[in-house]
């Protein structure tokens, strides 16, 4: 890529772009087939996979099959692009082998003059068009009609190829750390259910109430490994713009791994002021505190690992180990694993919200080795989570990288040589 100082820009109803670009909506530069009207009586299973809006936006979500004739229009290979408008507008390039489309998707065929990988990046800037144009109820969707005036800027066809050749290469560097994430995922689980429940080294077992562990292991209750549970706070004093964080579920469950801290820039962090003393001092956590949701996504531990002062605990639970008999790194891992997640599903639905009570957390079962072998199990887990945690940072700088690039490359601030 090269800049072109001596580049001259023209406005158009998209802001300003180079005098040699064009503008055109959306109806001009493609055809749109929208998908077949499948009914539940057309599932099958087997066929044809039948591509809705969840496999769209989930790749781990199931497919209902096709088995019959139908349209050759309405076949999807490897390649085509995709664009769902109901329910979830999006955009998407279509990777997982021959499938049928359903309604409420177009399968868009760029015309003469239009390279389809520039046309998927371009049409997420016509997305935003049609977004801050749809307002009002939960089921967001559009009519064919607001394809003929949403636009996108048009550069000649090799310019196209080559920025969506550049786009392309920051797509594959993140589409491999995400297959690097995955993988470091799938050791830490089997890491996880192996040390918490065949420890290190050992040979001997015993069966208990939460399967079989080493001899030397104990099965306890959460109660007895901790000097208090606080639970969230009755009342709250009043927010205010600056002073101590004051954190909730939704702001904690935005952190992927065990680890816990203060961002400011994330969202859901709120503040009160430094002159609620006997707030700040009852429902400040410590390092080494543990963090428990109890609603929303019950059943989550984070350790507290942050020397920034915060407060409040909305809709969360506060444990505070016995450093004496349990590793706080190691509870959070025994807390977060699959056989004590499967205790507390039974107490976590109500008639209204998805939630536990302190009765529940304080009676949950644990496996328990000596503390030193605590330690060693939680630092080899943690060895991992590092890992995942470096992957994962690496992934957000190239989602940076690559929304400026599109910025840039997309408006023809930044010229590339063709």
């Amino acid at each position: 890529m090269q800049a072109q100082a001596k580049t001259k820009f023209k406005k158009t109803p998209i802001g300003e772009i180079p005098e040699d670009w064009d503008v055109k909506p959306l109806s001009e530069v493609a055809e749109y087939i929208n998908g077949y009207a499948f009914s539940p009586k057309d599932w099958k299973d087997r066929g044809l996979p039948i591509i809705r809006i969840q496999n769209l936006n989930d790749p781990k979500a199931e497919f209902n099959y096709f088995e019959g004739e139908i349209d050759e229009k309405y076949i999807v290979k490897d390649g085509d692009l995709l664009f769902s408008w109901s329910a979830s507008i999006g955009v998407y390039i279509w990777n997982r082998g021959k499938a049928v489309l359903n309604q409420h998707i177009f399968k868009v065929i760029p015309k003469k003059g239009i390279d389809k990988l520039y046309l998927y990046y371009a049409m997420f800037l016509a997305i935003e068009q049609l977004k801050n144009r749809i307002h009002g109820s939960t089921m967001k969707h559009f009519k064919k009609g607001e394809l003929k005036r949403t636009f996108i800027p048009i550069p000649p066809l090799p310019e196209q190829k080559k920025i969506a050749e550049i786009l392309r290469t920051v797509d594959e560097a993140i589409e491999k750390t995400d297959e690097a994430i995955e993988r470091t995922e799938r050791l830490k689980k089997g890491l996880m259910r192996r040390l918490l429940t065949r420890g290190i080294g050992h040979e001997r077992f015993k069966k208990t109430e939460l399967g079989e562990i080493p001899e030397e292991w104990e099965v306890v209750r959460l109660e007895k490994l901790l000097n208090a549970i606080q639970d969230t706070p009755h009342k709250v004093p009043k927010k205010s713009n600056t002073g101590i964080p004051f954190v909730s579920v939704n702001y904690v469950l935005q952190f992927p791994d065990y680890n816990f801290y203060i961002d400011h820039s994330r969202a859901g962090i709120e503040y009160i002021s430094e002159d609620n003393i006997e707030f700040i001092k009852k429902f400040t956590p410590e390092p080494g505190d543990v963090i428990y949701t109890k609603w929303g996504t019950p059943g989550i531990a984070k350790l507290v690992n942050t020397k920034d002062r915060f407060v409040g605990l909305c809709s969360l639970a506060l444990l505070k180990p016995k450093r004496s008999l349990v590793y706080p790194l190691f509870l959070v891992y025994a807390l977060n694993s699959n056989s004590t997640r499967k205790q507390i599903i039974p107490h976590s639905k109500t008639s209204t919200r998805t939630e536990i009570h302190k009765k529940h957390i304080k009676n949950i079962l644990l496996p328990l080795p000596p503390l030193e072998e605590q330690k060693q199990i939680a630092e080899i887990i943690s060895t991992v989570d590092r890992r995942l945690e470096l992957l994962r940072q690496r992934r957000e700088k190239l989602e940076r990288v690559k929304r400026g690039l599109m910025k840039d490359l997309l408006t023809g601030r930044r010229r590339v040589s063709v």
